[in-house]
């Protein structure tokens, strides 16, 4: 390519514009691509809503989990009621092909204190499989279902 032609290129060319992670129009490269530190750690969580329905009963799970990783590794959440000693704390598990989810309760009463619900992934889009108290994770059928 020609001096001349370098001119004119650069002279009719579209002028550049920049933008960091956030949006917002930066004056230079070097600020586009800045450190993220304004980044908030919500941009690696996610969270969905779940039913887990065995016969007449019915548990409303959120779940909160790391949409960056498959299985989807589960960061936190709650089983908030039908459940007895409702609510639960999701302190653990994964959700992709299988889902396991672990959860000890922070409600009042008698019951167990710990929950296990495992199952693999079907269509329409849920999951089929089991769960139990106190380490056991096979007690009781279900169909856990993502709730829109």
């Amino acid at each position: 390519m020609t001096t001349q032609a370098k001119r004119q290129k650069s002279h009719t060319g579209s002028e550049h514009r920049f933008h960091n992670p956030q949006g917002a129009e930066v004056k230079t490269r070097d600020e586009a691509f800045a450190s993220q530190q304004d980044m908030t750690a919500e941009a690696a969580s996610a969270s969905t809503r779940l039913e887990l329905h065995n016969g007449a009963m019915t548990f409303a799970i959120e779940v909160e989990y790391n949409p960056n990783t498959y299985p989807h590794v589960v960061t936190g959440g709650r089983i908030t009621s039908g459940i007895s000693g409702a609510p639960w704390d999701i302190t653990g598990g994964f959700m992709g092909e299988t889902i396991r989810l672990d959860a000890k309760r922070t409600g009042q009463g008698a019951h167990a204190n710990a929950m296990t619900l495992v199952g693999e992934f079907q269509n329409p889009p849920a999951y089929r499989g089991t769960y139990g108290f106190n380490g056991d994770s096979s007690s009781f059928k279900h169909t856990t279902s993502y709730h829109c």
